[in-house]
């Protein structure tokens, strides 16, 4: 079995492989622990699942958190008894990558286009709605050209209440008229309409940098709601920068 983390900067999504099928994940808050604090909690969920650590025969995590990295490294070193590979650029990712500065591009968007690539082909748009919405753009040969980075939907509503005393905290549901009739009905018609129209924009722009329209793949906690009124979003895969995160410790395994 091989264990994954994808380390955000607002949640931490773990997940169990065998062979290519994912069998379970979780969900947690990203923040500062120990160690001891983070093999703790990986045993409790493992065993909380049926599984035994003993079955964990690999594990691997991609990070844009940095200060967090080593605490996840130690803790399944300390308590599972493996290494942890980190996501780089370093490693054999199948992907040619020509953006301006190919170090800096981050693990989530590495891990999405080399899924993407694997599971859609290319050319490809992968659009990430997490705590940033990013754009990552395949070309026609399997090559990273760069992409878009603009704010969550809850970035954008953290901002709004924190300078509007009076406005209510509201859940992340689409109203159903553009109009809201209320303020609640207000501010999701904004976040949730205006999320979607910023990305339909955005995807209108890429497909005529690129020449062509291609398929576009979303992903993230938000990809299903956005999907659902989206005009350019073709498929959503939830587990996406998961299945990135397989594919690259199959490519990097010592003895692959």
């Amino acid at each position: 079995m091989l264990l994954v983390f994808d380390i955000g900067n607002t949640n931490t999504v773990m997940g169990i492989y065998q062979g290519e099928e994912l069998l379970h994940q979780w969900r947690f808050t990203s923040k500062k622990q120990t160690a001891d604090e983070v093999g703790f909690m990986i045993l409790g969920l493992l065993s909380a699942s049926g599984i035994a650590k003993e079955n964990i025969e690999g594990a691997i995590f991609g990070s844009v958190v940095p200060p967090l990295d080593e605490m996840f490294r130690e803790g399944v070193r300390k308590y599972i008894g493996v290494e942890c590979i980190r996501v780089t650029t370093k490693l054999d990712t199948g992907v040619k990558i020509r953006m301006k500065n190919p170090t800096g591009l981050g693990a989530d968007r590495l891990l999405n286009a080399v899924a993407g690539i694997a599971r859609y082909g290319s050319p490809l748009v992968v659009v990430d709605l997490g705590t940033a919405i990013t754009f990552d753009v395949i070309s026609g040969d399997a090559a990273y050209l760069g992409g878009v980075i603009a704010p969550g939907m809850e970035l954008g509503m953290e901002s709004l209440f924190s300078r509007t005393a009076k406005l209510p905290q509201i859940e992340l549901t689409a109203p159903p008229h553009i109009i809201g009739g209320n303020t609640v009905e207000a501010i999701q018609s904004g976040v949730i309409y205006g999320t979607v129209g910023m990305v339909d924009r955005i995807i209108k722009g890429i497909f005529k940098e690129l020449g062509a329209p291609c398929r576009v793949v979303a992903t993230g906690g938000h990809a299903q709601v956005i999907a659902k009124y989206s005009n350019r979003i073709d498929v959503v895969d939830q587990w996406l920068t998961l299945d990135g995160l397989r594919i690259l410790y199959e490519r990097n395994r010592v003895g692959a």
